[in-house]
């Protein structure tokens, strides 16, 4: 007779970075408030945020949605593997987030990202 073993892994927490893009033709409010239901439906899910950063706007390389540039935003969180589903079908639902992508921390990954912060990589230093 074998004995199953069951092991519920939805609550083990994961390292995840997503990045969305909205449209360009959205006021200050209206960015923030989308940035905010974002960040929430990762808390509510039972994840955290560790890093949010707004990248601006920029130009696309190809149109999308008649769009050629868009609004970037990247976040780090901790969360578990139940939450990117629903995270990503807010993204679809919302009509001014124009593409996204959402991916996995692997260890190597998150020690870059955490030394990219301290060192504050991809900023522009003063002249002194």
């Amino acid at each position: 007779m074998i004995n199953e073993i069951k092991i519920d892994l939805s609550n083990i927490k994961l390292m995840y970075e997503t990045i969305f893009l909205t449209a360009p033709d959205l006021d200050q409010q209206e960015y923030e408030k989308i940035v905010s239901k974002v960040e929430s439906t990762i808390k509510d899910g039972g994840g955290e945020v560790t890093n949010l950063e707004h990248w601006g706007q920029k130009k696309l390389e190809y149109e999308i949605k008649r769009f050629n540039s868009a609004y970037y935003t990247y976040i780090e969180f901790t969360a578990p593997g139940t939450l990117i589903e629903p995270l990503e079908r807010e993204y679809r639902y919302n009509e001014k987030i124009i593409r996204f992508i959402t991916v996995k921390v692997e260890k190597h990954h998150a020690a870059f990202n955490i030394k990219r912060r301290e060192l504050g990589f991809g900023k522009k230093k003063a002249k002194g």
